[in-house]
């Protein structure tokens, strides 16, 4: 890596790869897994190193939460009417 990248600042809006997971409280390493299994927020490249809009770090997050059934009301188990039960239909018996 050139070292003028090195220690450059990211784009207006942007975090470097290493300032993303800080601020996602995982390992580079994890968000390195992550966007080679395009998982996680959206990023790009930009001056042959990797940054993550802040905007798609906040979305990402607030998507984590919305999923998750202790703080989407909507999906929790618990609030839900239950299923009645459906018994299956028995295979008629060889003679």
């Amino acid at each position: 890596m050139p070292a003028s990248t090195a220690s450059s600042p990211p784009p207006p809006g942007c975090l470097w790869l290493e300032q993303a997971a800080e601020r996602l409280g995982v390992k580079p390493t994890t968000l390195r897994k992550w966007r080679a299994k395009r998982k996680g927020p959206a990023s790009f490249k930009y001056t042959g190193r990797v940054v993550y809009r802040e905007s798609a770090i906040t979305d990402y997050v607030d998507g984590c939460e919305a999923a998750d059934s202790r703080s989407n009301p909507a999906l929790n188990p618990l609030l839900r009417r239950p299923e009645p039960h459906v018994r299956a239909a028995r295979a008629p018996r060889a003679a």
